[in-house]
């Protein structure tokens, strides 16, 4: 299956020409960094592209304070990762291992150089890229969760990270190193925490927290009129962003949770073209971040729309859920859904202690040695059964109506009914969820649940019974059907699919009425519909220069 980048360890190296770097001479310098300076501190903001000329830098393990593996890097290489594209923190550290001259390029001027050299931006990239898989697969992150395994809210920032591609590491409370930690720390013995680096510790921790500490929820300037503001960072949102980086508009993606939305929560995608052998919706979303980043689009997360009102001289305004408000020219609804909850009985209490709405990596390492119950009948399940099955004991597939066909492609009911790992119980549903602090086991009923056959123990249940879209936050600016989809096209007297009741407004991806819920589909309507957004943004920019000349 492919992954988020290419593998660092196996790839080829292919450095910088030597006319990219007499083009970085243009607008650098050369700095001279002594042996134990300094080149970037762990959490600062990164805000330089540093190439080495002679001389040697190393990184810095986050934890030890020493060399970062044999992360050694001589003449004609750069420091850095994926971080420098949206100007975050830096999630490693990084000193002169002896006397090195290097080049310095400002960020902002360097991200203009590589817009003007694709060649070059496609080195850097897939360096940057490349360095960000290998932090994520060898534990090697700047971020510590000391406790997952016990406490739900630690749970909730490992799958945050997980899901933004953030490295972290995990430590047990009975682990060693996690007492030490403690010790160090002046923690409670035994006692979950989050710690950045080797000994800040984050109070209270929160996803939002996460966020601000690795730059990713963004500052946002109130005064600043975007071109576009794309609400939802799913595949929709993050293909309009793409194709509107591309065409010269000013892009600002704004997404709640995770980039990727529903489709960051698979974990294989076998239908979409290009990826035969398959891909996780969070690993293609996240290559279509840093795609649209390459173009100079901006992602907030987490941060939530609460509401939108239009502007009395053109444009629009969004109020985030902190009060921050933000403008733009023209605006993308890219919501998509949210999941549906089943109506019972202490299930709030148990999200994130046993029931789950993702099967990732993140999800999967609770069904180990049990039982994984899925509720649903639809691809997401079915995906998720096929998942799991490399990790729970049985996995069982609850289905409310007594076949998959109306709701599963056939290459995946087929693979599901032939797994002898996996069992699909037909017109059956939860009665009862069991367990104090955590789940422990389910009560069955239904027409398919046979006597002394109703019930299973199990620590992992995974609720994916459809979603309702994300639209209470629109306040009645744009039309809605009955169930809150968003109105467009013909259904509004519109001559744009993708146009809604609202001048400037557009819609894309599962919030959209009559849309194809599939990921390809989402990614299409948003790249098409960029299109008629910088028709309107001309139309808008026109307007004010006009009125700006009066």
């Amino acid at each position: 299956m492919e992954s988020l980048a290419q593998d660092l360890e196996t790839m080829i190296r292919t450095p910088l020409h030597d006319d990219h770097v007499a083009r970085m001479r243009e607008i650098g310098h050369e700095t001279v960094f002594h042996a134990g300076d300094a080149v970037q501190e762990i959490g600062e903001v990164v805000d330089r592209f540093v190439y080495v000329l002679d001389g040697e830098i190393e990184a810095i393990d986050p934890i030890t304070g020493e060399r970062y593996g044999n992360a050694s890097l001589g003449p004609s290489q750069f420091f850095g990762d994926i971080t420098f594209l949206h100007g975050g923190r830096a999630t490693l550290g990084a000193r002169a291992a002896q006397d090195t001259k290097a080049l310095v390029v400002d960020r902002v001027e360097m991200l203009q150089l590589m817009s003007e050299i694709p060649e070059m931006s496609d080195i850097v990239i897939t360096v940057f890229a490349a360095r960000r898989r290998r932090q994520i697969e060898k534990e090697g992150g700047s971020l510590t969760l000391i406790g997952m395994d016990r406490d739900r809210h630690i749970r909730a920032i490992r799958a945050f990270a997980a899901r933004n591609r953030i490295p972290y590491r995990t430590l047990d409370l009975d682990d060693g190193e996690a007492g030490e930690i403690a010790k160090s720390c002046s923690l409670a013995p035994k006692e979950p925490a989050v710690v950045f680096g080797r000994d800040q510790v984050i109070d209270d921790p929160t996803p939002r927290k996460i966020a601000q500490l690795f730059g990713l929820d963004l500052d946002l300037d109130a005064d600043e009129v975007h071109d576009v503001l794309i609400v939802g960072g799913g595949p929709g949102g993050i293909a309009a962003a793409v194709y509107a980086g591309a065409e010269g508009l000013s892009a600002l993606v704004v997404e709640d949770a995770t980039i990727g939305g529903q489709a960051g929560t698979s974990s294989r995608i076998e239908n979409y073209m290009g990826f035969p052998t398959g891909i996780s919706g969070a690993d293609l979303c996240w290559r279509g971040e840093v795609q649209a980043m390459k173009f100079g689009a901006r992602f907030a997360v987490p941060r939530r729309a609460s509401s939108l009102a239009p502007q009395p001289g053109g444009g629009f305004c969004v109020t985030l859920d902190d009060g921050t408000e933000t403008c733009a020219r023209a605006v993308v609804i890219a919501t998509g859904v949210q999941y549906r909850r089943l109506p019972l009985d202490r299930l709030e209490e148990l999200e994130g202690a046993g029931i789950y709405y993702a099967a990732t990596d993140v999800e999967a390492r609770f069904c180990r040695g049990t039982n994984a119950v899925i509720v649903g009948g639809g691809n997401s399940a079915g995906q998720a059964a096929m998942f799991l099955s490399r990790y729970a004991c049985c996995v069982h597939l609850l289905v409310r109506g007594d076949s998959l066909a109306d709701s599963m492609s056939s290459y995946l009911s087929g693979r599901l009914e032939a797994d002898p790992g996996i069992r699909i119980r037909y017109n059956s549903e939860i009665a009862e969820l069991e367990g104090d602090s955590k789940l422990t086991g389910l009560r069955l009923k239904g027409s398919g649940v046979e006597d002394g056959d109703d019930r299973i123990d199990s620590a992992a249940c995974f609720i994916m019974v459809g979603a309702a879209p994300n639209t209470d936050w629109l306040a009645g600016q744009v039309e809605v059907d009955g169930k809150g989809f968003v109105l467009t096209g013909d259904a509004v007297g519109r001559d744009s699919p993708y146009a809604t009741s609202a001048e400037g407004i557009f819609a894309v991806g599962d919030v959209r009425a009559g849309s194809v819920k599939r990921v390809a589909s989402s990614v299409g309507e948003g790249s098409v519909v960029i299109s008629r957004v910088w028709d309107h943004v001309n139309r808008v920019r026109e307007d004010e220069a006009a009125s700006d000349a009066a």
